[in-house]
């Protein structure tokens, strides 16, 4: 089938149910300490659920390869196999840590594109850099050093340095670019895990208290946060980062030929996208899972990129 056959409008409430079955089925794990059952539980739940949709779906961002199953991994179809070919980049359970220690932020995440509209990403780090709407394009780049990026972002928004707020991994990796930020008085919003949801909180910075989102993180997320930006609108970059031979090999396995290209948002999503992600503990994006005598509520949110609009739903389910 063609691209014009891909119908966002009437997929994107089957994309929501795909994220909320993740998300109810992780929520008996959360807080009991044991990261693979809880991330195990969401993918059954996501993949059950994903194939009760009438679409031919390959999955081109997930959890590792086929030797990898019961993963939902790279290359695994989905759906029912009537209706469009659809790229599905995915990540059950983002923030598996999070989940198992009941800390904030922790995401059942799904995006869903026409074939071949989604970056292949290998699983290697990517650089990242995003910022939300409303700047001009190219207020800040990858070329510019961390500082000169903040300094950047101050004077397109009309404010001081020390007004703005830049989300970082705590990895020591990272250590050096804390630093640096540092010296221009910016405040830094440190997050263990979950830079899917760290990229989101650009495009919401009234809400969130985040600015723009820096530093290095693994690369199919940054797909997948592309996919949400290109909904709620905002600027990303990525590169992909190699630490040995074996890294690079993945990335010419997955096609990539420019190893050191640049990816804008554009880039990595390339046609009209759906999103949908769904709370599993409470964060500042979306309410974790709420447990009462009787049933579960959920609580999620819906995006395209075609119409720009973005959904929260409240889902409760009997229990």
């Amino acid at each position: 089938m063609a691209k014009t056959d891909f119908n966002d409008r009437m997929l994107s409430l089957g994309l929501a149910r795909v994220s909320e079955a993740a998300a109810l089925a992780s929520a008996g794990w959360i807080g009991r300490g044991d990261e693979k059952a809880a991330d195990q539980a969401a993918v059954n739940g996501m993949r059950e659920q994903l194939n009760k949709l009438d679409i031919r779906g390959t999955v081109v961002i997930g959890e590792g390869e086929r030797d990898e199953a019961p993963m939902l991994y790279i290359g695994e179809e989905v759906g029912t196999g009537t209706g469009p070919e659809v790229d599905i980049a995915l990540d059950p359970l983002e923030g598996t840590t999070l989940t198992a220690k009941d800390m904030p932020n922790a995401l059942c995440v799904i995006a869903m594109a026409p074939r071949g509209s989604l970056l292949h990403a290998p699983d290697v780090y990517m650089d990242k850099l995003a910022i939300g709407p409303g700047y001009r394009d190219g207020v800040v780049t990858m070329d510019m050093k961390p500082a000169e990026r903040v300094n950047a972002l101050a004077s397109a928004k009309g404010c001081s340095t020390h007004d703005i707020t830049v989300c970082v991994l705590e990895r020591p990796r990272h250590e050096k670019l804390i630093a640096e930020l540092r010296t221009t008085d910016c405040a830094i919003r440190l997050i263990t895990d979950g830079d899917v949801a760290g990229v989101i909180h650009c495009a919401e910075a009234e809400k969130t208290g985040i600015d723009m989102y820096m530093g290095s993180g693994g690369a199919p997320e940054g797909v997948l946060a592309a996919a949400a930006l290109k909904c709620m609108g905002g600027q990303m970059f990525g590169r992909l980062t190699f630490r040995n031979d074996d890294e690079r090999g993945r990335a010419e396995k997955a096609g990539i030929t420019n190893l050191d290209r640049v990816y804008t948002r554009d880039d990595m999503v390339t046609s009209d996208v759906i999103f949908a992600a769904t709370g599993v503990t409470d964060g500042s994006i979306l309410s974790g899972i709420k447990r009462e005598v009787g049933h579960l509520t959920a609580d999620t949110i819906l995006m395209r990129s075609k119409t720009g609009s973005v959904r929260r739903m409240s889902y409760r389910n009997p229990t």
